[in-house]
């Protein structure tokens, strides 16, 4: 439920905002795709001795390198999509991201519509990633934001989740310790995200936020939402009727306090409604490890690492990653 990468905002190197220190341990999870998309849009092409261009794989290293020395966490895991569409969320809402589809092949896997020199970049970054002993996750029929909702869930630690994905607001729980590193506007300048920040923002809260993306939709991800209500209209109903299905159980109440406009949008979005909240809410309780993800006190192998930097040009963000870890032993 990422949106499309181009419209993630700003180059990846702006200037550092400043932040009051961040509480040291816990879990960092990682919405990896939403950050290699961004490192390889915001960052200048850079060759490996052999011309493949590894923007993405250097911005990614170094985008660690900060938020680790930032945040200093116990644990960290990388989140991937082993499946960026599910069919199961195509079934209950075919537009479902068909956008991004290259090619419908009937019988195959979709695939995105990825650049060329951002593809080639996917398998190094993961190797490098591996041999520095990180641990890459992902499962099968779930996107990545379904990895970080399960382990952000009962993790019984503070969770930070990094993203450019707004779907993630959902998981945002202060008595839980779960918030979101916002990247919308760079890693450099992202922004916490707690429950007083999304009523801020949204006029609603935290647990509110997944009924108002539904009702809202998001072309970006192929969601059209109830038809002529937007954010303001979004936030209204859900203040006044708490969620969903009391907005729509208020539909169809005559004596229901909704202007009739608004009454027939919502009934008119009925069907939508009935399967839309499972395709926007985030899975929470995917079979996955929970344990094994520790940040690596040093790399796990460095002659692996050191042929990858010499293979890839990446010695200058390897270094810096290393360093950044032997500073925390």
């Amino acid at each position: 439920m990422t949106p499309p990468r181009s419209e993630q905002g700003p180059p990846a190197r702006p200037e550092m905002v400043e932040r009051p220190p961040a509480e040291p341990g816990g879990l960092l999870l990682l919405d990896a795709a939403s950050m290699y998309f961004r490192a390889f849009f915001g960052m200048p092409e850079y060759r490996a001795p052999d011309g493949t261009n590894v923007n993405a794989v250097r911005g990614m290293l170094d985008y660690l390198s900060r938020l680790i020395e930032e945040y200093r966490p116990d644990a960290l895991v990388c989140c991937w999509d082993d499946d960026w569409r599910p069919q199961w969320r195509v079934d209950l809402i075919p537009s479902y991201k068909s956008h991004r589809v290259v090619t419908e092949v009937a019988g195959a896997p979709d695939v995105e519509e990825v650049p060329d020199p951002l593809e080639v970049q996917v398998p190094i970054l993961r190797a490098v990633l591996e041999a520095f002993g990180f641990s890459v996750v992902g499962a099968a029929g779930y996107e990545a934001d379904d990895v970080i909702g399960t382990l952000a869930t009962g993790a019984g630690r503070h969770v930070d989740v990094v993203t450019g994905d707004r779907d993630l607001f959902q998981l945002v729980d202060d008595s839980a310790g779960v918030r979101v590193l916002y990247i919308a506007k760079g890693v450099g300048r992202h922004e916490r995200v707690d429950e007083a920040w999304v009523e801020e923002k949204y006029g609603v809260t935290a647990a509110q936020y997944a009924d108002f993306a539904t009702m809202r939709g998001d072309s970006s991800d192929g969601l059209p939402g109830i038809k002529g209500v937007g954010d303001k209209t979004a936030t209204t109903l859900l203040r006044r009727f708490r969620d969903l299905d009391s907005v729509i159980a208020a539909s169809a109440d005559p004596a229901a306090e909704m202007a009739p406009g608004v009454r027939s949008k919502v009934q008119a979005s009925l069907d939508y409604l009935a399967v839309a909240p499972l395709v926007v809410a985030v899975a929470r309780d995917i079979d996955l490890p929970r344990t094994g993800h520790d940040v690596p006190a040093a790399v796990a192998d460095p002659e692996l690492v050191d042929q990858l930097a010499a293979r890839w040009g990446l010695e200058s963000p390897v270094a810096r990653l290393t360093a950044v870890l032997a500073a925390r032993s």
